[in-house]
């Protein structure tokens, strides 16, 4: 088994079980995500829980279509130049 895994062949499973316990510290070191093999061909993906969580919110937010609609209008609004200042928007708000 190599001692560094390659993101694009990915761990076979008989290999992930040798090193389970330290794919943790591989991922945090930033490695990413693991893909687990079944003869050559990727079956699962090991990743950090924040990854895990930053995906399944960023899945959550694009299948919400009004709230797509919203960030769509504000990033057009961005490129037309129709912002204000954080100091105009403080001062509205008395902060």
């Amino acid at each position: 088994m190599a001692a560094i895994f390659d993101r694009q062949e990915g761990l076979s499973l008989s290999d992930a079980r040798a090193i389970l316990t330290q794919l943790p510290e591989k991922l945090a070191a930033g490695q990413g995500v693991v893909p687990l093999t079944r003869h050559g061909k990727p079956v699962l993906a090991i990743m950090t829980w924040d990854l895990f969580e930053s995906l399944s919110e960023t899945i959550e937010i694009m299948a919400d279509s009004e709230l797509m609609d919203q960030i769509r209008k504000g990033l057009k609004e961005i490129e037309e130049g129709k912002t204000r200042s954080w100091d105009e928007v403080k001062t509205e708000l008395d902060l």
